[in-house]
């Protein structure tokens, strides 16, 4: 794993609705629509916050929505060309941002010209060898689909073409400026494509960063048997903000004794929101307790993403049915200046949380360990993961934070030391008195 992944902070953006693009491919013929301009535009919103790392969506040429692809080689005409790609990444370098694009190689588009020479010529042809099939209710072989989207055809992924043609595409896109990928629908490929992919890739990018998208199965286990270098914590995800929404703590608790797992063998990519969920400002009912979501995503191990509007505040719902995303991926602005002035509070308590994290690099590889858990509270220690830290968790030598969440209405007493203050939400003390955490308030300690 390269060693700028530990100091990565993400900044996760669906450049096909945050530019307002159209919501399907334009016709053929039609001009170029220059949106990646757009981006660079918030290029400095970006550091300021904190993060260093642009964590894109979809930028290839697609039909609809960017995960139906139809051209890997080709930038969106939605967005741009070859030359507006060249000049947000020069725009990206220069601030010292890291670019992570999303790459859709469990299935393309039905407009793929690999695809339509297989509808021609059937499935015994070499293009037809690039995608699986299987027999009707009449027994005719048709071309199987991603979780039944009829515009997702599935690749063959036991098709060494297949694993060449994807190792060519990585490779073309970190030349023109990227650092890594991230992977869609990981979770659908079988773990020994990527084994036949990622050498190649790694002897041309030897420094590259490769993240795939795991929403369930065995997270340790595909990142050792694919070789890439992480996945994406859904589990961690759902637990921030169920256990918040529930005052159910105690599920937090035992997640984190699996993350601290998962953190033993990878660097996970943290969330506290993405391109395909709902919101956790339209999760978590009680506005006091937003920012207990960012305490924890901050104080944890991992590489952690911040889904462009989570930092103002952004609230939408996703919805299971056709353009149910939409909510979630709105257009932005042109600019930061004209954002809501509703959402910078929120804003700077990402900034003080970030900056906190800046501060204790070690926070990337750091182990968590519970010292109290009711229903409404938690302290949470964070230790530097050095040699000499002892197996109950303490360190010897090295760092350590402690986190408190109270979500009760009463002050609340650690019942275990927790050292001297840090940090608490809010631009005012979170502290009722000394020792005591206020109500709805969250505190963080140098031991």
């Amino acid at each position: 794993m390269p060693a700028w992944a530990d100091h990565a902070i993400w900044w996760h953006i669906y450049p096909l609705g945050f530019t307002g693009a159209s919501q399907s491919a334009p016709a053929p013929g039609s001009p170029v629509e220059h949106r990646l301009a757009h981006l660079t535009g918030w290029l400095d919103y970006v550091l300021e916050l904190g993060a260093n790392g642009l964590l894109l969506g979809p930028v290839f040429a697609s039909e609809t929505h960017g995960y139906d692809t139809i051209d890997y080689l080709r930038i969106d005409p939605r967005l741009g060309d070859d030359a507006d790609w060249d000049t947000f990444v020069a725009g990206a370098r220069a601030k010292g941002l890291r670019i992570l694009l999303d790459g859709v190689f469990n299935h393309v588009g039905r407009g793929h010209p690999r695809f339509v020479a297989a509808l021609a010529d059937g499935p015994d042809s070499p293009s037809g060898r690039w995608f699986r099939w299987a027999p009707d209710a009449d027994g005719v072989l048709v071309p199987e689909v991603f979780e039944g989207h009829g515009g997702l055809v599935a690749l063959n992924h036991a098709n060494p073409e297949v694993a060449d043609y994807v190792a060519e595409v990585m490779i073309h896109w970190l030349d023109r400026g990227a650092d890594g990928w991230r992977l869609d629908a990981a979770f659908a490929i079988p773990a020994d494509f990527w084994r036949r992919v990622l050498p190649t890739v790694r002897a041309a990018h030897p420094d590259t960063w490769i993240v795939g998208e795991m929403i369930h199965g065995d997270y340790s286990g595909y990142v050792a048997e694919s070789g890439i270098d992480s996945v994406t914590q859904y589990e961690l995800w759902k637990a921030l903000w169920s256990s918040i929404l529930d005052a159910n703590l105690h599920e937090l608790a035992w997640t984190l004794g699996r993350h601290n797992e998962f953190a033993e063998h990878f660097l996970p990519l943290t969330f506290a929101g993405n391109h395909d969920v709902t919101r956790f400002a339209s999760r978590i009912t009680d506005p006091r307790h937003l920012t207990h979501v960012l305490a924890v995503l901050f104080l944890v191990a991992g590489s952690p993403a911040v889904y462009s509007g989570d930092e103002q505040g952004f609230r939408g719902v996703k919805e299971e049915r056709e353009g149910g995303d939409d909510a979630v991926r709105p257009t932005f602005p042109a600019s930061p200046g004209e954002l809501a002035q509703v959402g910078w509070p929120t804003y700077r308590e990402h900034q003080r949380l970030i900056g906190l994290r800046r501060n204790h690099a070690w926070l990337a590889h750091a182990r968590s360990t519970v010292l109290h858990v009711t229903n409404e509270h938690l302290v949470l220690a964070a230790d530097s993961t050095v040699e000499g830290t002892t197996a109950a968790g303490s360190p010897e030598g090295g760092a350590r934070l402690v986190l408190v969440l109270n979500l009760a209405d009463d002050p609340f007493e650690p019942p275990v030391p927790v050292g001297e203050l840090v940090l608490t939400s809010g631009d005012e003390d979170g502290t009722a008195a000394p020792g005591l955490i206020a109500p709805h308030a969250w505190a963080v300690f140098r031991a």
